[in-house]
């Protein structure tokens, strides 16, 4: 009985959470990030701004917007990711896996730098650098071992092309470049780490 209550009241905090962010996406896309107010989200999710305040501040909010479609981009292609023995993998199958979160970060740039740039500020602690970079790294591990690359470079190849993702995603993000050249950039990135020579191997 005591089990049951206390599940009830997990589910319905989690339940909460999630209103409260979807409150938090439909008026930061419809108004932008910083005309958004907390007083506005707690209307918009029909709570209390105590309860928008204990899911997190606006840094806080948009962090979990975005850390939360990552990792459901993630969990959805856990099964669909398998090594081979064969060399078939070219710079475009890699590219492939940065494609959905180029093409979200592109929807509505102005939400994408807000991001960024709390991400870079590092007052807010974001997945995107602990378990969605081991995910995308694990991701990319498993898409390279079906490249040319020696296995003994696999794992550091990953680790070239994630590193060089979050430059030209910072990058695209702060209006420097446009996210078609930034793909293009990455794409020269990926076509380096697999074909470059290797020295005497």
């Amino acid at each position: 009985m005591f089990s049951e209550h206390v599940q009830s009241r997990s589910e319905q905090q989690a339940a909460t959470r999630q209103k409260v962010l979807a409150a938090a996406e439909r008026l930061f896309r419809a108004q932008g990030f910083k005309a958004t107010t907390i007083r506005q989200i707690a209307a918009e999710a029909t709570v209390s701004t105590g309860t928008v305040m204990a899911v997190g501040e606006k840094d806080a909010l948009l962090v979990s917007l975005f850390d939360n479609w990552i990792s459901a981009v993630h969990d959805s292609r856990k099964t669909g990711l398998t090594p081979s023995t064969t060399a078939t993998t070219t710079a475009e199958d890699v590219l492939k896996l940065f494609e959905p979160f180029v093409g979200y970060f592109a929807v509505d740039s102005e939400l994408s730098r807000e991001y960024l740039s709390i991400l870079v500020r590092g007052n807010h602690e974001s997945a995107i650098f602990r378990d969605l970079a081991l995910a995308l790294l694990g991701e990319l591990e498993t898409v390279l071992g079906r490249s040319a690359l020696p296995r003994g470079e696999v794992g550091r190849g990953a680790r070239t092309i994630y590193l060089a993702y979050l430059g030209v995603l910072m990058t695209a993000s702060s209006g420097a470049i446009a996210m078609p050249d930034a793909a293009d950039q990455l794409r020269q990135t990926i076509e380096f780490v697999i074909t470059h020579p290797r020295g005497n191997q």
